[in-house]
């Protein structure tokens, strides 16, 4: 009876030996896949945290690609309006010149009739109807140059149209100035949106800086152009 429990008691020792390496083996599986599951989560995290960057990062290139398509559509706004400045400026400035040049010698020729028949007057004896009809003849010529001199009710007077060329020319000249800033804005903003579409496409931070500096140098431009500061 003993020599049996003895058997038993060994047998028993036996096979909690071959167990125990079974269980072990299962321990080290189960930790493996632990791991594994667990850098395949964080991977998954880094994954969601690169494509939410990401997408900011578009977010925000696509910001500002619209705000200097925008910027860029003002500046050309800008531009045309300087430019129609420009042609009508030289236009309205040549034309109101000629004007004053018509009017001008318009002018001198009747002071040159006056001064004229004011000379027959005054070498010559006519008799006192033909002295009256000359006279008011004198008087006429020099009454038209004094309308030509001065006009106010027309604006067509020498003085007005000279005022008024002048305009004209300070309104070409303003215009003029206006042009060259507007130009290199142009040319800036639509630098700006090609370096910033790559930026997008290249997921580059510093093109995207880039463009953005391009934007504001251009802004500074495209205002300048408008109100003239410098």
């Amino acid at each position: 009876m003993e020599a049996a429990e003895a058997a038993e008691t060994a047998r028993s020792v036996v096979e909690q030996h071959h167990r125990r390496p079974a269980q072990d083996h299962t321990t080290e599986a189960e930790e493996a896949a632990e791991t594994i599951r667990e850098a395949f989560e964080e991977e998954r995290v880094l994954e969601r945290v690169q494509h939410a960057r990401e997408e900011h990062f578009r977010k925000l290139a696509g910001i500002l690609i619209a705000t200097l398509a925008a910027l860029l559509a003002i500046t050309t706004h800008g531009h045309e309006h300087a430019n129609r400045h420009i042609i009508t400026g030289n236009i309205e400035a040549a034309d109101a010149y000629a004007f004053f040049q018509a009017k001008n010698i318009r002018q001198t020729s009747n002071l040159l009739a006056a001064d004229d028949l004011q000379s027959l007057l005054e070498v010559t004896t006519p008799p006192e109807e033909t002295r009256a009809a000359i006279q008011q003849r004198i008087d006429r010529y020099r009454a038209t140059a004094a309308r030509y001199e001065s006009e106010p009710e027309t604006g067509e007077g020498k003085q007005e149209l000279l005022a008024r060329a002048v305009r004209f020319v300070d309104d070409l000249h303003h215009a003029e100035a206006q042009s060259p800033n507007f130009v290199y804005s142009l040319a800036l903003f639509q630098i700006g949106i090609v370096v910033a579409s790559v930026a997008v496409i290249m997921l580059s931070r510093t093109m995207l800086i880039a463009a953005a500096g391009l934007g504001a140098l251009a802004t500074l431009l495209m205002l300048n152009g408008y109100f003239l500061v410098v």
